[in-house]
């Protein structure tokens, strides 16, 4: 399957429309990506507990379990852009209660584990609404285009915005850190204002009548029958859970693999510069893909990051130096962020309209669904034996959907193409 060629990056910014929702996406994730590197220090530091810190991990995957579905659903029946912007207000109001108990010395790793589960629960119904208001906003020839764009621009931020948030950490405290996060989900939703295209299709499906819980139920069950029989979508879905089971571990458990294996301190600096090169990877993948998705089949590029992420993972586990660490962790991150993106985009470019959350979504929890697994079983390893032994363990996730996607069709271009026939009929309907 060849996506179709994409328009500079330039050229779409340009747009009225999309420039504000770029925009937004930008100025949160700038904030999301201090709170993800101060947010473990802090309960790292509150607790001195690798199993503590890898609780946090899997509290910020569990909501997507939960109300992915329910998520997927509602948002293809609501008006997206008003759900958006809640999502973003209600972030800001929760974040900043961090910062807020932290000044009248109440904070507790209580306090941050509810904010971290209620803020991960917003994000379901915001990314829900994000994949169908994706193609609503640029149309389906453009969305590699725009979804490089958005990771790209992403990336550029998260490679500063952990160095920045790890300085911060050690300046200004953690909690105080996270307030800026909060601040760029304000930020955030009031660009989102702006942008003027309608992000929402009307549903005349005749079903307005029919009761709430059943259209729900219908709804997820259209959802769930398209992932099922779109066979490369399903194929890459099912992939990408053993990818997400090994990462949920390397990076629930990055700041005490660098404590104690790479031994840096914890205040937060050189773990900042950790998370920095990792994401630094992601913008060099981000960047290249769309150029990638011209010459080669779709298969052919997830097995490719999937291979690096296993390879990386072992990598990590044997490595003692800081500086090789760094490269290594800028590899797993390229190789993660291609799996990410790969899939994100041939989802959105064969499932209708109409279809978009609930699909995404359902996609998301399937693929997505090891984060919490690999997080909280990682956490739990590395209370019993040595960190780097935890990433050994854990990088059988990932091996596993290595192994079996290259014993697939993905692994020949005409296998690949078979595959995908199903996703241009479907998409047809």
């Amino acid at each position: 399957m060849r996506w179709p060629r994409t328009i500079g990056d330039d050229s779409l910014l340009r747009e009225p429309s999309f420039a504000p929702f770029w925009f937004a996406h930008t100025v949160s994730e700038a904030g999301s990506r201090i709170t993800f590197v101060v947010a473990p220090i802090l309960v790292y530091q509150l607790t001195g507990s690798a199993l503590n810190t890898g609780i946090l991990a899997a509290l910020q995957a569990v909501p997507y379990l939960l109300f992915g579905l329910i998520a997927g659903a509602t948002t293809d029946r609501a008006n997206r852009r008003r759900v958006m912007v809640g999502c973003n207000v209600a972030q800001a109001g929760l974040l900043a209660s961090i910062p807020l108990a932290a000044a009248t010395d109440s904070l507790g790793v209580v306090q941050i584990y509810v904010v971290a589960v209620l803020s991960a629960s917003l994000f379901v119904w915001f990314d829900a609404a994000n994949f169908g208001a994706l193609p609503m906003l640029v149309g389906r020839d453009r969305l590699v285009e725009a979804n490089s764009a958005i990771w790209a621009a992403s990336s550029v931020v998260a490679v500063a915005g952990p160095a920045v948030g790890g300085v911060l950490a050690a300046t200004m405290g953690p909690a105080n850190a996270i307030g800026l996060d909060a601040a760029s989900y304000a930020l955030s939703a009031l660009a989102l204002v702006f942008v003027r295209k309608p992000l929402s299709s009307k549903r005349t499906d005749g079903t307005a009548l029919e009761p709430l819980a059943r259209r729900i139920v219908a709804d997820i069950r259209e959802g769930l029958h398209y992932l099922w029989n779109q066979r490369l979508v399903r194929t890459l879905t099912l992939l990408g859970f053993g990818d997400a089971f090994t990462a949920g571990a390397v990076t629930g458990l990055l700041v005490v693999f660098s404590v104690r294996a790479l031994g840096t301190s914890e205040d937060g600096a050189e773990i900042g510069l950790l998370y920095s090169v990792g994401a630094a990877g992601g913008l060099a993948s981000a960047l290249l893909l769309p150029r990638m998705n011209r010459r080669y089949p779709v298969g052919w590029i997830t097995l490719a990051g999937l291979s690096t992420v296993f390879l990386c993972t072992v990598a990590l586990a044997l490595t003692t130096q800081l500086a090789l660490a760094l490269a290594v962790f800028f590899a797993f991150n390229a190789g993660q962020t291609l799996v990410i993106i790969n899939g994100i985009s041939l989802r959105q470019q064969v499932t209708p309209l109409h279809l978009q959350g609930r699909v995404n979504v359902s996609a998301r929890m399937v693929a997505w669904g090891g984060m919490p697994f690999g997080a909280a079983i990682g956490g739990a390893l590395a209370q019993i034996v040595s960190i780097r032994t935890t990433y050994l363990v854990m990088a059988v996730g990932v091996g596993l959907s290595t192994l079996i996607g290259w014993y697939s069709p993905l692994r020949t271009r005409a296998g690949t193409q078979t595959l995908s026939t199903s996703d241009a009929s479907g998409s047809a309907r």
